[in-house]
């Protein structure tokens, strides 16, 4: 009868730490299921478990707590990111209208009487204002691009938005003494996206190769099944110099580039990544290639 008594116990006591155990699995599961969930998604609601130990409990409410922490630091980050950007738009956006006035008042000066040295000397001023007025659009048109979150949409045949890109810059690629290779697809690649966007991104990869190309351009456009292929190489000059991981990086320049803000490939990747896109860089021997898949 003892034996009975305690036998009963035993398996009693087995079941009870079966039960308790799954029932931790069971929770544990629910935790590790909703934790990615909570982490990238935008939503205030918290770890819901469906136990009621109180260990288990204990860690649901651990990490909710570090959970709402995080979320409060990301909403400060976010805000003090379109803070700053509205910063800058309105910064840059008021530095144009003395600089407007700089070169009015240059534009009167030209007119009257001067020695040679002072007209080398406002040749200098003019130049340096010019390139101001250069950088500060640049990162005008940066910070417009990066607050902007919708795009007008419509189907476009993106061979057409390439060659309309390319044809713009002919002069310029002429000048430059460029003969460039192009080869684009026959077929008819249509994409619903942004046509003043995608225009931006073509337009803004082939000014990088006409600032750093050593006199040489091809762009290549393929299909490759869902995604449209386009590809920009030019033989850079000093390609030991250009660190292709960065090359999408805010303000990053070559030594090269003395006179650009590094922003007309940010711009690029911000609207690529915008319209669902990718792109990318890379140097192999001499020339750097640029890849753009929409």
């Amino acid at each position: 009868m003892q034996l009975i008594v305690v036998c009963t116990v035993g398996v009693a006591a087995a079941v009870f730490f079966a039960v308790k155990c799954f029932l931790m699995k069971k929770s544990a599961r629910e935790i590790m299921e909703k934790l990615p969930e909570k982490l990238s998604g935008d939503t205030n609601t918290l770890i819901d478990i469906s136990s009621a130990d109180k260990d288990m409990r204990a860690l649901a409410a651990s990490l909710n707590e570090d959970l709402s922490k995080l979320r409060e630091e990301r909403r400060l980050c976010k805000q003090g990111d379109t803070e700053l950007k509205d910063a800058v738009t309105n910064i840059s956006h008021d530095l144009r209208t003395p600089l407007t006035a700089i070169c009015g008042y240059l534009d009167l000066l030209e007119r009257e009487e001067m020695s040679a040295e002072v007209r080398q000397y406002l040749e200098q001023i003019e130049n340096r204002t010019e390139l101001m007025k250069q950088l500060t659009e640049e990162l005008f048109r940066y910070s417009v691009v990066a607050a902007a979150k919708e795009f007008e949409l419509e189907r476009l045949c993106v061979n057409d938005v390439l060659e309309e890109s390319l044809a713009a810059f002919y002069g310029a690629i002429s000048g430059s003494g460029i003969i460039p290779e192009i080869s684009i697809t026959e077929r008819r690649v249509e994409r619903i996206t942004d046509k003043s966007a995608l225009t931006r991104v073509f337009g803004n990869i082939i000014t990088n190769a006409l600032k750093y190309s050593r006199g040489d351009l091809s762009v290549t456009m393929t299909e490759d099944g869902e995604r449209c292929k386009i590809e920009f190489a030019n033989t850079a000059n000093e390609p030991e110099k250009i660190s292709a991981e960065r090359l999408f990086d805010r303000f990053y320049t070559v030594e090269t580039g003395s006179n650009s803000t590094g922003l007309g490939l940010s711009i690029a990747k911000l609207l690529v990544e915008q319209m669902n896109g990718s792109i990318s860089s890379e140097i192999r021997g001499e020339k750097l290639f640029i890849t753009v898949k929409i």
